[in-house]
């Protein structure tokens, strides 16, 4: 039991990105670029659809959330991501990095449900436009949204307590940028079967019914606008859910390359890039896609620009 506490993990060191003095420079340069156009762009949407009537609509509704999480997200993970390339790795206590996990896998769950409830809405704007306005209501969309958050700190939540239950007596290094699941479990020094098990179960209701149900909407949103006569209003009807399929398929790619196509023999270098897709980039491109795509978030833009000068 001595030795047990002698070497008990009490900190956790992240190599990082290893290399060149020069190569790490331009990296934190890079993700502070990054990072500051991520913040400034989901905030950007937030203020639009807040401060913008013809914004206020369910789609946006649902948009600023998933720019709150993006922003959650980015300020869990690129922070300590820009001390460890800053010192050419760092160390954080065992707490702060069971704390990063948590946030981040609750974000990243919420974002799987909500990405599910904006298809959900596209699909009854889509397929039955008629009974849309009684249908997705503002207190439906409420309800919606405090569920996804639920659902997503709820089930960060399991996860996190499942990690808690095993034992972390050494070595404390993890080849990575932040507190993912996989490196914590490499690291374990007791059995990680029930974890797998827990992890492998939630990822049913929280990931795979999610994907399922964002495919059934849309296989159903595509055999609609096929059948509209005019090439005009296929367009149209298409234009209103493309961004939301752009940042799904964006999303979900990024997620499954890391988390269900096997990557033993990966290399390391590969497996932190394949990470920052959904971790870094996908918040910074989000809102750019929304903006360039979009063209009541080009008018709301245009408009608080000439109030503003």
């Amino acid at each position: 039991m001595q030795e047990k506490n002698l070497t008990e993990v009490t900190e956790i060191f992240f190599l990082g990105f290893q290399g060149s003095q020069h190569l790490r420079f331009f990296l934190f340069g890079l993700f502070i670029v990054i990072n500051f156009f991520t913040i400034c762009g989901n905030l950007l949407i937030i203020t639009l659809v807040s401060t913008s009537k013809n914004l206020h609509t369910p789609m946006y509704f649902f948009l600023t959330q998933l720019s709150i999480s993006d922003i959650l997200l980015t300020s869990d993970i690129v922070p300590e991501m820009l001390h460890i390339l800053l010192n050419n790795g760092g160390t954080i206590t065992f707490s702060s990095c069971i704390t990063q996990f948590y946030f981040f896998s609750s974000s990243e769950l919420f974002e799987c449900f909500l990405l599910t409830v904006m298809s959900y809405d596209r699909y009854v704007a889509i397929c039955n436009p008629l009974r849309y306005t009684s249908i997705i209501t503002n207190a439906s969309c409420v309800k919606l949204v405090v569920i996804c958050w639920l659902l997503g700190f709820s089930c960060g939540f399991v996860n996190t307590v499942m990690i808690l239950t095993l034992t972390f007596c050494g070595p404390n290094t993890i080849d990575h940028f932040f507190c993912d699941l996989v490196p914590l479990l490499e690291i374990a020094c007791s059995d990680t079967f029930m974890v797998h098990l827990e992890v492998s179960l939630l990822g049913i209701p929280a990931v795979i019914m999610p994907t399922i149900i964002i495919i059934a909407s849309y296989v159903k949103i595509a055999s609609v606008i096929l059948k509209i006569p005019s090439i005009t209003g296929r367009q149209k009807a298409f234009s209103t859910c493309s961004s939301h399929l752009t940042v799904v398929s964006i999303f979900y790619c990024s997620l499954f390359t890391v988390y269900v196509v096997p990557t033993r023999g990966q290399m390391s270098t590969i497996s932190k890039i394949l990470s920052l897709l959904y971790t870094v980039l996908t918040p910074l491109i989000n809102p750019i896609i929304y903006s360039l795509r979009n063209s009541d978030i080009k008018k709301a833009l245009q408009e608080s620009f000439h109030k503003n000068i």
